[in-house]
């Protein structure tokens, strides 16, 4: 009986979370969100293999895609110059993504940070940038990109 108890509690305790925290969202995000034309449902069931609740992750990847180009072209400048866009959107929209899903947020960020690093590095290299873009657009199709 105290089982049940601790379960209802805690799913409780979830939805309350779950509520306040798309009530107190990042404006921000949720203006974007709103000025899209694909709904975020859409979008994150079109993710490769895995719903995640993070919703609508398509202008990071706009962003991603466009660092993606430049390594590609070998502008590693013009790269570690877009890529802050990268970081400054994410960082303005954690308040609203983080607590929607917390461990897919995390991975997300681990692989933004690993794009930053590469590009950011003393001395970086196409193949090093190329290969942390390579997985931080697959983490972003993964988690609502697409």
């Amino acid at each position: 009986m105290h089982f049940r108890h601790s379960v209802s509690r805690l799913a409780i305790a979830t939805a309350t979370i779950a509520l306040l925290s798309a009530a107190a969202g990042c404006s921000k995000q949720q203006d974007a969100n709103a000025s899209t034309s694909v709904p975020a449902a859409a979008a994150a069931s079109s993710a490769a293999g895995h719903a995640s609740k993070l919703g609508d992750l398509s202008q990071f990847r706009t962003i991603a895609a466009d660092v993606n180009t430049l390594v590609g072209k070998g502008d590693l400048p013009g790269a570690k110059t877009r890529i802050k866009d990268l970081e400054i959107a994410w960082d303005a929209a954690e308040a609203g993504l983080k607590p929607r899903a917390a461990a897919d947020w995390h991975m997300v960020d681990q692989e933004i940070d690993r794009a930053l690093s590469a590009l950011r590095a003393d001395h970086p290299t196409q193949a090093d940038s190329a290969a942390a873009m390579k997985n931080l657009l697959a983490a972003l199709d993964r988690f609502g990109g697409k």
